[in-house]
């Protein structure tokens, strides 16, 4: 039992997703930086076509592949998080802009009492030499949309380096085994980079407590970012609205969605009277 166990125990057993796409010449460097003590990592490969598996086993031989069952970053993170078997499972990106050498720091946020640990850039400590001005200031205005729908106080809302205890997952709702839809790319709802903001909403929503770490914000390393200012922030905008309708409706229906935390959120026994704390304390 996790929660009556690991979490009472100083070394707990964390396992590090890693999503990527053709991210070989990034992997070396980010495996590099992995603190020794992991209990796995775990590479979740959307088949890629630049020799990505065998330089990043090279790299770290325990290395786990498991190969995406559709496409996009939150399904190789579906995925991945299907197969940990860790206490911990720490997300962190292929291409060298988040340090998995502030792992620790997290974990740390976890054993002092959170249930999930979230990263930001915008906190005594982090910081970013990628994130341009246009990008911060639709953040902030997104983050603070998102403070005022779900009572949080986050600082940084688009960023995914995100650690939090294995026995959370059913919160998350993702979805690893289901089939490509028959319609548009054959992705899922959560497939793709909207992964990370779903996840925040319902986190919120499950009401489990968040603390937020200061991390750094490194530039990509190799290749090219898909990042967009305009179309990640309508990506995060048209996920709020589309996770605050489907709540509404599960709640008019009396019925939970297969994708939906509501059931897990019950098993515990919780409501959602208070909000995750994100000034250091859990609450």
């Amino acid at each position: 039992m996790i929660d009556g166990v690991a979490r009472h125990t100083p070394r707990p057993r964390v396992s590090v997703v890693i999503p990527a796409l053709n991210e070989a010449r990034n992997l070396p460097h980010v495996l590099g930086r992995m603190p020794a003590d992991i209990h796995e990592v775990i590479l979740a490969d959307g088949y890629s076509v630049d020799g990505t598996v065998t330089v990043a086993r090279e790299a770290w031989p325990s290395l786990r592949v498991v190969r995406q069952s559709r496409t996009g970053k939150g399904n190789a993170l579906a995925c991945g998080f299907a197969v940990a078997t860790g206490d911990i499972i720490a997300m962190i990106d292929a291409d060298g802009s988040a340090d998995p050498a502030e792992i620790p720091r997290f974990v740390k946020a976890l054993t002092d009492g959170a249930d999930f640990a979230k990263g930001t850039r915008f906190a005594e400590g982090g910081g970013s030499t990628d994130i341009t001005r246009l990008r911060s200031l639709g953040n902030r205005a997104l983050t603070a949309l998102f403070n005022l729908c779900y009572h949080t106080r986050y600082s940084d809302l688009c960023y995914g380096f995100n650690v939090f205890w294995r026995e959370h997952l059913p919160a998350l709702g993702l979805d690893a085994t289901s089939p490509p839809s028959a319609h548009g790319d054959g992705r899922l709802w959560g497939d793709g980079f909207e992964v990370e903001t779903l996840i925040h909403v319902r986190v919120a929503r499950a009401n489990l407590v968040v603390m937020e770490v200061p991390s750094f914000e490194h530039a990509r390393m190799y290749g090219v970012s898909n990042l967009s200012a305009f179309s990640d922030g309508v990506r995060v905008l048209r996920t709020l609205i589309i996770e605050r309708q489907r709540a509404r409706h599960v709640r008019a229906m009396e019925e939970p969605s297969t994708v939906e935390p509501e059931d897990y959120l019950a098993s515990r026994g919780t409501a959602p009277t208070s909000r995750p704390a994100t000034d250091g304390t859990p609450r």
